[in-house]
Formats: C-alpha cells, structure tokens, sequence
C-alpha cells in the first residue's frame, strides 16, 4: 500500500516543484542612478549648432560621408582580433545557458560488471564457506531530480543574465573598435595636413630668407636680419619630423585595427590630407535615451541580474534535494543471469540533504553583498556615463568654436603678413617687423591646422560616448537564438535598460 500512496502524493510534489523559487526576484531598484532625475534629463550643450537632440543614427560613421572610411570600418568589423575574441566569448557563454538549463531533470545510467568472487558466508548467516564463483550485475537507473527550491531555475537565470551581459561587452568592443578605426584614420589624414601646412610654413619662410640675403647684398639688409630669419626656418623645420611621426604611428594603429601590414593599408588611407568631417550639428538624443543605448550600462545592468540570481542559487544549497528513481536489472551468479532468481528492480523518492551547512549561510550573505557591489558598480557605470557625454560634448563645443576663432585670426594673419611683407619689400618697414607677421601667420596656420583635426577627434570621441554603432550587429546576433535563449521571467531584454523598475526584494 505504500507504493500507491507515493504515487498519489506524486503530483502535489511535482505541483511544488513549480511553485517555490528561493532567493530575491531581480528587478531594477526605484532608487537606481538610472532612474534618477539627473539620468532622465537633457544633456547640457545640445544648441542646435554644434549638436541636436534628434536620435544618434546606429551607423554614425556615414555622416562623414566617406567611401575610404566606410571600406575600413566593414573591414575592421569583419577581421578584427577584439571582436572574434567577443564572438567566441558570446559562444561560450551560449554554451553555458545550454549547460544551465539541462542541469536537474530526467537522468539515467547503465552498468555491467563481471567478477570471479568468493562472498562472505556470514552475511547470509551461513557457517560454511560459500564456494568461489563468476558473479555478474547488469542494470539500468533512471532518475528525475525535482528542482522542488528553484536552485536550478535561479542557476539557469543567472546564466542567461550572463549571456546577455557577454552580449553586451560584444557591442561595447564593436563601437570601441569602430571609433578607433574613425580615429585613427582621421588622425592619419589630420597629421598629414598640418604636415602639409609646416612644409608650406617652411617654404614661405625659405623665401623671406632668401629675399633678405638678397637686400643684404644690395646695402638694405644686415647679418643679424637674415640670422634671426634662419633661425626661423629652422624652427619650422623641427617641427616637421614630429607630424611625420604622427602619420605614421596613426597608419600602425589603423594596420593593427585592421590585422593588416601597414605598407597594405588603401593608396587613399597613405596619401589622405584632408581632414574629414561632418556637415551638420552632431545628433545626440537625450540623457535617457544615451542610457538605454549604451552597452556598457547594459552589460552591468545584466551583471547586476546575475548576482541577483545567484543569491537564489546560494540559498537554495540550503535545501534539500530530491530525485524520484527507478532501477531494474540482474545480479547473481554468471551463468544464472537472466533467470527469475538474479532479476531486481526498485522504484522511489531519494532525498539527500547535507548536515552541517558548513558555513552555506556565509556564502547566502557572500552573494547578497556581491549584489551589492554589483548595484554600486552599476550606479557607477551610469553616472559614468553621462560625464563621459557631457565632458565630450563640452570639449567638442569649446574645439569647435576655438577653430572658427582660429579661422577668423588665420585670415586677418595672411593680410597682415602680405601687407607687411610689401612694405619691408619697399623699405618701408623694418625687418622685424617682416619677420614677426610671418611667425604670426604660420603660428596661427599651424593652430587651426591643429585645431580642425582636434574637432574631428572630439566628434569621434562624442560617437564613442553616446554608443551608438552596435544596434546593427546585436540585432543580428539575436535574431538567430541559441539554444536555451527563452528569456527567464523578470529579465531585462538584452536590446535596452528598462525605463523603471533595480530592487532585490
């Protein structure tokens, strides 16, 4: 009667085992930095000159509108080592879900063994030596382990979480790639300019010297004049090697980026000197939407799923485990296998359940500091965040007014160094006086030169901050799902940072 009264409480049991699940249920803290004013208001610096609040575009870098630059982005995003390291990285943490979620269940084994033994008579109260005989055992067991506390469905959403976290450092590692394929191709094009210019500097310079030796000649110079006019030029001539060097430690970054030779890289990237930029005011959105875009906050954001799940998984080594089993087979002498005699077979409930703990509280409250720190390191990654946009933004408008300052200087600098320059050519102005508007204008030359391609590296480093360029890319990786990629019940998607809602009840 036993029997059947197992099997009627077999139900309720498994009725159970879908109904408790120990450990906090994740969910974003109300007092989260993400939902926080601050997080949820408009950025500083958005004027509609320099940036707008319309969306970020997912492939900011056709605002260049740039072929050369657009064939090195596909073939970074196609050959770069970071990003095979995050796609393998993303396979091995799919594999993991995998893992998780064929943990528990429905398990069996077989065995068979065969032995020349003598048993001990005793333990079948017997007084005389039992005599040595082939023995034979073959069996089957079949078992099915009730997740009765949710250990192994909190194991599961805690993979998960991770799996998605991996997703997300995938994408951080895609738009870091892409913006510093963006960079250092513009600043390879932005050293070749301001080479071009030093040289042209230098050549101005060459000629006033020239012109001065001449005037010497004819009673209307002076030694010192045509020193001072020397030391000039090489002053301009020191600069050189240094923009040279710019170029080319620009082209070995952009090879690298490309896991190509630097002598390979395109004729267009080698001879660039113009720098590219955008015609139009950076679209940057809103502090709200810049949070649910960027990757980093994602990924901690699932980071943060992840130690919530695994306090589930600590607290439920508390509990007991519990299998239901069955297992049948033959066991006795070798050439009797098979008969009535050697059959066996047993079917019931097997608990197993550890005393003492051994400190398995200890490490319950382990992982409850873990989602603390895991919480912290969030609100850290958010607050982050929005400094990084904000100081780009900021550095970017400030750049960008420095060159149109520098523009106007640079042009009022060429008319005075002509003017003046005539005059000394006429005798009516001294040499020095030559000599200084010239400085003035390669000085400025070479600041605005300098200053186009820092606006050109600050609109980069704006794109990078607001963490546009991966949507494409994720989209695609999840449209194909892994095995095991359900979402658990409470789970953020992977795409966005929810708007409310991270509390670990």
């Amino acid at each position: 009667m036993k029997a059947p009264r197992f099997l009627a409480l077999l139900p309720a049991a498994l009725a159970i085992a879908g109904c408790i699940t120990v450990g906090p249920d994740y969910k974003l803290p109300q007092e989260a930095a993400i939902n926080a004013p601050l997080a949820n208001a408009p950025l500083d610096g958005v004027d509609g000159a320099t940036a707008t609040s319309a969306p970020v575009p997912p492939d900011w870098w056709h605002l260049y509108d740039d072929p050369v630059l657009e064939d090195l982005v596909r073939e970074a995003l196609a050959s770069n080592t970071d990003l095979r390291v995050a796609a393998a990285n993303i396979g091995r943490a799919r594999a993991g879900v995998s893992f998780a979620e064929q943990q528990g269940g429905l398990s069996g084994g077989t065995s068979a063994s065969v032995a020349r033994a003598q048993e001990s008579a005793q333990q079948f109260l017997l007084t005389e030596k039992v005599p040595v005989v082939y023995e034979g055992d073959i069996g089957i067991n079949v078992s099915y382990e009730l997740d009765l506390f949710g250990k192994l469905r909190r194991g599961v959403e805690a993979a998960r979480a991770d799996s998605e976290a991996v997703q997300a450092a995938a994408d951080v590692a895609r738009i870091t790639v892409v913006a510093d394929v963006v960079r250092a191709y513009v600043e390879n094009c932005s050293a070749a300019d301001e080479l071009e210019i030093a040289e042209r500097s230098l050549a101005l310079q060459r000629e006033r010297v020239a012109l001065t030796r001449r005037l010497q000649k004819a009673g209307r110079g002076n030694t010192p004049d045509v020193t001072r006019g020397e030391t000039q030029a090489a002053t301009l001539t020191a600069d050189i090697p240094r923009y040279e060097a710019r170029r080319r430690i620009a082209q070995y970054r952009l090879a690298m980026l490309l896991a190509r030779a630097p002598s390979d890289l395109p004729k267009a990237v080698r001879t660039c000197s113009k720098v590219p930029q955008i015609a139009q005011p950076i679209p940057v959105g809103d502090g709200a939407a810049l949070l649910r875009r960027r990757p980093d906050v994602r990924e901690a954001e699932r980071r943060l799923a992840v130690s919530t799940a695994r306090i589930g998984v600590a607290t439920g080594a508390l509990y007991p485990s519990v299998s239901i089993g069955a297992s049948a087979g033959l066991t006795g002498i070798l050439e009797d296998l098979g008969t009535a005699s050697t059959a066996r077979w047993g079917f019931g409930p097997l608990i197993s359940w550890t005393f003492p703990i051994n400190g398995q509280r200890a490490r319950v409250r382990e992982a409850e500091y873990g989602a603390d720190a895991a919480l912290a390191h969030f609100d850290g990654i958010v607050l982050n965040a929005l400094r990084e946009t904000q100081s780009s933004l900021a550095a970017y408008a400030a750049d960008y007014a420095r060159a149109d300052a520098l523009r106007e200087a640079q042009k009022s600098a060429a008319k005075s160094a002509d003017e003046t320059h005539r005059l000394y050519v006429a005798g009516r102005e001294s040499y020095l006086s030559d000599l200084d508007a010239t400085r003035t204008l390669t000085s400025t030359n070479a600041q605005l030169a300098a200053a186009i391609g820092q606006v050109a590296v600050d609109q980069v480093n704006l794109f990078l901050a607001l963490g546009g360029g991966w949507e494409n890319a994720q989209a695609a990786a999840t449209s194909a799902p892994a095995t095991g990629s359900t979402p658990s019940a409470g789970a953020t998607p992977s795409a966005a940072v929810p708007a409310s809602g991270v509390k670990v009840d």
